[in-house]
């Protein structure tokens, strides 16, 4: 049985990763001014950001999770950075589908990874995560753990972008119910380039974007669980993941 399952999700994961990430490629077809360039850095930023999706307390040594996610953050469509990235097109909504694996290790200490990819778009998303737990959690406690965070665009050639984050938690199950909620900062740094930086000629930017967040693990049978969270960075983001552990 447990073997079924976890063939089934990651097969959905497989899907889902090939899926659409956005409508269209990202190439960038006007000017657009470094104060926008700022905002644009921003916002894509906040959304390509690894979100905590997760409880505080640690998976354990033989821990092991695979899950399916996205995340959605709206945009104002009208704007010209936005015009300008997609062709006159944009969406309004950057909706960002990934895989992510995480393990545990001794000490508390979980690893992780994201990607995010499609045959449809030029957009591909690295990631790693790093927590340690400081509280495990209990019957009458809560747990809480520290995490540091990357990821990287990639596929894009007129814009680079790298996020940094750190962030603590603090969850407390319930039965089948263990929501959590947290806080943090994200580091942001982009750059121009291709056509955006021949049209454009701007400089790097850094961005620091504190980032809360909160959401709640649903785990109605054993091994599966579903986990919705609401974020606010910049504007608000949505997410919602479904895995399993074991």
């Amino acid at each position: 049985m447990r073997r079924r399952l976890v063939c089934g999700m990651i097969a959905a994961a497989l899907t889902l990763a090939g899926s659409a990430v956005f409508a269209a490629d990202i190439n960038f077809i006007t000017r657009i001014t470094q104060d926008e360039f700022k905002s644009l850095s921003k916002e894509a930023g906040a959304v390509l950001g690894y979100r905590n999706l997760a409880p505080a307390a640690p998976l354990g040594i033989s821990g092991f999770d695979i899950a399916v996610e996205a995340s959605a953050i709206s945009i104002d469509k009208g704007t010209n950075y936005w015009k300008s990235a997609f062709n006159n097109d944009a969406p309004s909504y950057l909706i960002i589908p990934k895989v992510r694996v995480r393990k545990g290790l001794p000490f508390g200490i979980d690893v992780g990874a994201i990607y995010s990819g499609s045959t449809g778009s030029n957009i591909k998303l690295y990631g790693a995560e790093l927590s340690k737990s400081i509280l495990s959690g209990g019957v009458a406690s809560p747990a809480i753990g520290v995490r540091a965070t990357y990821t990287k665009l990639d596929g894009v050639n007129d814009l680079g972008i790298q996020t940094y984050g750190a962030d603590a938690s603090i969850s407390k199950g319930f039965v089948f119910v263990t929501p959590y909620a947290g806080a943090g900062v994200l580091w942001i740094t982009s750059e121009a380039r291709g056509n955006l930086q021949t049209l454009s000629s701007l400089a790097k930017e850094t961005s620091t974007v504190p980032r809360f967040f909160g959401g709640v693990k649903l785990s109605p049978i054993p091994l599966v669980g579903v986990t919705v969270e609401a974020e606010y960075a910049v504007r608000p983001i949505y997410s919602l993941k479904a895995g399993i552990s074991f």
